[in-house]
């Protein structure tokens, strides 16, 4: 029976695709700067009715504007997202302008040399709580280890990179 049902449901979202992707793929190209961005978000916007086809109506005019309904949240959401990638964007030029770009790049290039100078679960584990701005937690989950494997990793890597960023230093200034 779950697989009669399952079926129906597929076949449903594939006649509401059929139907009206090239009306929402419109839709989404007159919103957008980018024509790829159209597409992407017509993929999400059918992601969202794949997982939530349940709530879709079975009346093919009434999903239509259900369909649009979604895509309308879902240009939303994008609309969101690049604000905040504009304005963490701005805030990180705005900063990189007071810093010299020398400094910037040597420190970097000395930060990436001393991550590829420690074993690799640490330095996936480091760019992950550093860089990624992800907890200890999150990152144990990520890399599927336990959290107190973890949190002995990310112990052992900071001071290794301690170590091996002020050697460095010392190096630099010799």
């Amino acid at each position: 029976m779950k697989r009669r049902k399952r079926s129906a449901a597929a076949a449903h979202l594939e006649r509401a695709y059929l139907a009206n992707a090239a009306d929402l793929l419109s839709y989404f190209g007159r919103r957008v700067r980018v024509a790829a961005d159209a597409a992407d978000l017509l993929s999400e916007t059918f992601v969202v009715a794949w997982r939530r086809g349940d709530r879709m109506p079975a009346d093919p005019e009434q999903a239509r504007m259900w369909l649009f309904g979604v895509a309308r949240r879902v240009l939303a959401n994008a609309a969101r997202g690049e604000g905040r990638h504009a304005d963490l964007t701005g805030k990180l030029r705005a900063h990189l302008e007071t810093v010299p770009t020398e400094q910037v790049d040597g420190q970097v290039l000395d930060v990436r040399a001393a991550l590829d100078a420690i074993p690799a679960d640490q330095s996936e584990l480091v760019r992950l709580v550093l860089w990624d701005g992800f907890t200890v937690l999150e990152a144990a989950t990520i890399l599927g280890i336990s959290e107190s494997t973890a949190r002995g990793r990310f112990q052992r890597a900071r001071i290794r990179l301690r170590e091996l960023l002020r050697e460095h230093q010392y190096e630099g200034n010799a």
